[in-house]
C-alpha cells in the first residue's frame, strides 16, 4: 500500500471502495461549502452518519444473528454432549447433520456473522483511508495548497527543505521515485501537497521564514486550511498529542484540555457502545464457551483504553470519526435492541422451521427423482444388454456368434499376450453362460 496521499489507494479491493467513499465525502464537502460552512470536521461527522446508515441493514442482520445464537446455543451444546466421546465417522456425520438441522431451524448460517464482518471490513478500512487522506479525495481541500505549491516547486532548495520536515520520511519513496526526479508535474505537485498536509504549525512558520518571497501565498494557504481544518478550536490535521505539546509550550490551559477532549470522548463513547452491545452469557457446563465469553469481556474493557491511546496519537480528524462512529453505533444499537425486543422469536423460529422443512422435502424429492432416474437407466441398460443377444436365437446361431467372436479376438491379439489370454477367458465365460 502506497503512502502517497494524493494518488489515492490503488489496491484491488480497497482502491475502488475508497474511491466510492471519496465521492461521498467530496459530495458532502461540496454541499456544506455551498451553504457557507466548508469544514472538514463537520464533513467527517456527516460522512460517518451517512456510511453507518448505509451499513445499518448489515448491522441489524448481525444483531439478529447474535440474538438467535443465544437462543440456539443450548441446543447445540446438547448435541455436543450427545456425541462428546464419539469419534467414528457415523457419529461425526450424525452430529454434523443434527447441527445443520438446528441452524436451519433458527434460520442462520454458521458463517453468517463472519460474512457480514467480511463485507464491513473493506468498507471500514477504506473509511480510514479517506478520512486520513482528505486532500486525496476532496478536490476543494487539495486546491487550497495552490498556487503556493507551484511557486514553491520553482524555488531553489525547496525539495531539500521539505525533506527536513518531521513527517517527510513517510514520503521518502516518493521523493526518490523516477516520476519525481524526472520532474513529472502532477507527481511533484502531489508529493509537495502530501508533505505540506502533514506539516506542523512550527514547520509552516519555518517555511515562511525561509521563503519570505512567498509569505503572502503561505498566509493565504494557511488561512484556508485553518478554515477547513479548525473544528471547535482543534485542527483536524494535527494529533491531540501535538496540540497538547504546543499548548503546554504556550501555557494555554484551555487548549491542553481541548487536546484531551477527543481521546476522552473516544474512550467514553466506545465504553457506552460496548455496554449496549448484546453480551454473551457464560455457561458453567461449557468451558470453551466460558473462556470465549471471558475473553470478550476482557476485550470490551481494553477497547475503550486503546481507543483513547489511538485517538491521542492519530490526527484529530480520525479521532473525531472514531467518536462520531461510536455515537452513531450507540444510537443504532438502542434502536436495533428495541426492534429485536419487539420481535416474536418463537414465531420467527417457527417460520424458519417451515422453510427448512420445505427445503428438506424438496431435496428429498430431488434425491428420489435422481435415484429413480438412475434405476431407470440401469434397467434400460440391462434390457439393452439382453436385447443384444436375443434369447430367441437357436443353439446353432449362438455357437456361430461365439465362433466369429473368437476369430475376431484372435486376429486382434498377439498369441501369448495378456490380451489374448483375457480374450480366451472372456470367450469361455460367454460360451458357458449362454
Amino acid at each position: 500500500m502506497s503512502n502517497i496521499l494524493l494518488t489515492k489507494d490503488t489496491g484491488a479491493i480497497l482502491g475502488p471502495v475508497s474511491k466510492l467513499l471519496g465521492y461521498i465525502m467530496e459530495g458532502i464537502f461540496f454541499v456544506i461549502d455551498k451553504i457557507g460552512v466548508p469544514n472538514i470536521g463537520l464533513a467527517i461527522i456527516l460522512f460517518t452518519i451517512v456510511i453507518y446508515l448505509l451499513l445499518m441493514p448489515l448491522t441489524i442482520k448481525q444483531q439478529k444473528f447474535s440474538k438467535l445464537s443465544a437462543k440456539m446455543n443450548p441446543e447445540l451444546q446438547e448435541i455436543q454432549k450427545k456425541y462428546k466421546n464419539k469419534k467414528d465417522n457415523d457419529s461425526m456425520m450424525a452430529m454434523n447433520m443434527e447441527t445443520q438441522a438446528v441452524y436451519a431451524k433458527y434460520g442462520v448460517s454458521p458463517s453468517g456473522s463472519c460474512i457480514q464482518l467480511l463485507i464491513q471490513m473493506p468498507i471500514l478500512l477504506a473509511l480510514y483511508r479517506v478520512i486520513y487522506n482528505i486532500p486525496a479525495y476532496v478536490g476543494k481541500v487539495k486546491d487550497a495548497f495552490f498556487p503556493l505549491v507551484d511557486k514553491l516547486i520553482a524555488e531553489q532548495g525547496s525539495v531539500e527543505f521539505l525533506r527536513g520536515f518531521s513527517n517527510a520520511n513517510m514520503f521518502a519513496k516518493q521523493f526518490e521515485n523516477e516520476n519525481f526526479t524526472g520532474g513529472v508535474t502532477s507527481y511533484v505537485q502531489n508529493t509537495f501537497v502530501d508533505v505540506l498536509n502533514k506539516a506542523s504549525s512550527a514547520e509552516w512558520l519555518s517555511l515562511k521564514e525561509n521563503f519570505s518571497t512567498l509569505s503572502t501565498d503561505i498566509d493565504h494557504t494557511t488561512s484556508l486550511l485553518d478554515q477547513y481544518n479548525n473544528f471547535l478550536g482543534l485542527s483536524m490535521s494535527n494529533s491531540p498529542s501535538f496540540t497538547f505539546g504546543e499548548a503546554r509550550a504556550s501555557g494555554s490551559v484551555l487548549m491542553m484540555i481541548a487536546a484531551f477532549s477527543i481521546p476522552v470522548l473516544a474512550a467514553l463513547t466506545q465504553w457506552i457502545n460496548v455496554k449496549l452491545m448484546p453480551q454473551q452469557e457464560t455457561n458453567t457446563d461449557n468451558e470453551q464457551q466460558n473462556t470465549m465469553a471471558q475473553s470478550m469481556k476482557t476485550m470490551n474493557m481494553v477497547m475503550p483504553i486503546m481507543s483513547a491511546i489511538f485517538c491521542y496519537t492519530l490526527p484529530a480528524g480520525m479521532g473525531l470519526y472514531w467518536v462520531a462512529g461510536a455515537v452513531v453505533r450507540s444510537i443504532q444499537q438502542i434502536l436495533i435492541n428495541k426492534h429485536i425486543d419487539k420481535m416474536d422469536l418463537d414465531e420467527l423460529i417457527k417460520k424458519n422451521e417451515e422453510k427448512a422443512k420445505k427445503k428438506m422435502e424438496k431435496a428429498g424429492k430431488n434425491a428420489e427423482k435422481m435415484t429413480a432416474y438412475a434405476n431407470m437407466n440401469t434397467k434400460n441398460a440391462g434390457m439393452a444388454s439382453k436385447a443384444s443377444v436375443s434369447p430367441k436365437l437357436s443353439q446353432e446361431e449362438k455357437e456361430e456368434l461365439v465362433k466369429k467372436s473368437t476369430e475376431y479376438y484372435n486376429k486382434n491379439a498377439k498369441p501369448g499376450s495378456m490380451m489374448a489370454k483375457a480374450n480366451m477367458v472372456r470367450q469361455y465365460n460367454e460360451k458357458n453362460n449362454k
